[in-house]
């Protein structure tokens, strides 16, 4: 005789009486943002920054030793009158949450600092992008005509990174490109018996040539297979690249970013107003250079990429 199967309390019954373990909301685009971390940022005051720069520094004339009549070289060092000047550009959005959501909804996890903190992310991944892209003070928009390098093959090269150091040899910081141009990099160094070695930054593995960094970033365009590698020095004391931000704004969060409460309507929906405020200057131009159209596949190897 088979004894009968106790009746028990089901899964799915037990369920509803117990608690349910959740992770706040999750962000698939939040990056590292490499970038943002390895520039020197400088406080702007009032939101202007300018850049003054000898102007014909071929001009100003010194002697290796001084005559018997003891005449030494009459010289100065003249200015540019006309500077150029970087106006900081602001990211933001409004965020717009029901007080009876936040009141009602609002355990284990608080409702406005999680919509807050959800839209800080994005804006600041925006601000890598314009950091980048932005075609007034992005990085590709100003680099020098003569800073501009052309892939010898179509895939990025050792030869094409030597290149690039060429460009910008006192005292380079790291490449920055996207993750599958530094793949086909490393492709090509395999190929040729020369694996790039690794060095540790932040926690995190990146690959190296010439001792320089390949920092990783998916705001670097694609574009029908083809993308650009950036080579960068930074800092103020190395007549580099620098980001500007706001200090001291009112609601501020992090540097340049602040959060201010615009009120609540007639709807019970409260209003928050998010801003970065940023900028990048290039303080000369041999700071800067790119390596254009290094090509990393075929549009249909990578569809998801070029969306």
């Amino acid at each position: 005789m088979v004894d009968s199967v106790p009746q028990t309390l089901g899964d799915a019954s037990a369920r509803k009486l117990a608690n349910t373990t959740k992770t706040p909301a999750q962000l698939p685009i939040i990056t590292p943002r490499w970038l943002t971390h390895l520039l020197q940022w400088t406080p702007v005051e009032a939101g202007v920054y300018r850049v003054n720069q000898v102007r014909n520094p071929a001009d100003i004339r010194t002697a290796c030793s001084v005559t018997e009549q003891g005449e030494l070289p009459n010289s100065f060092v003249d200015y540019d009158p006309h500077p150029p000047e970087y106006v900081l550009k602001q990211v933001a959005t409004k965020l717009n949450i029901a007080t009876r959501v936040a009141d009602l909804y609002s355990s284990p996890y608080d409702q406005i600092k999680e919509q807050l903190r959800l839209i800080i992310e994005t804006i600041k991944e925006r601000q890598e992008s314009e950091l980048i892209n932005n075609p007034e003070y992005g990085l590709l928009a100003q680099v020098a005509e003569e800073q501009r390098v052309y892939p010898l093959t179509g895939a990025p090269t050792p030869d094409d990174m030597d290149e690039l150091l060429t460009k910008v040899w006192k005292e380079p910081a790291f490449f920055l490109a996207h993750p599958l141009a530094i793949a086909a990099f490393g492709r090509e160094c395999t190929r040729r018996g020369v694996p790039p070695p690794t060095v540790s930054l932040f926690g995190s593995q990146f690959i190296t040539w010439r001792g320089v960094p390949l920092i990783p970033s998916n705001k670097l365009p694609i574009d029908d297979g083809k993308s650009k590698i950036i080579l960068l020095r930074v800092g103020e004391k190395r007549q580099g690249v620098v980001g500007l931000f706001q200090p001291g704004l009112a609601g501020e969060q992090t540097p340049g970013l602040s959060v201010r409460f615009m009120g609540i309507d007639d709807h019970a929906v409260a209003s928050y107003l998010v801003s970065l405020y940023c900028s990048l200057a290039v303080l000369t131009p041999d700071a800067l250079a790119v390596l254009e159209d290094v090509e990393i596949g075929k549009y249909h190897d990578y569809p998801d990429t070029y969306k």
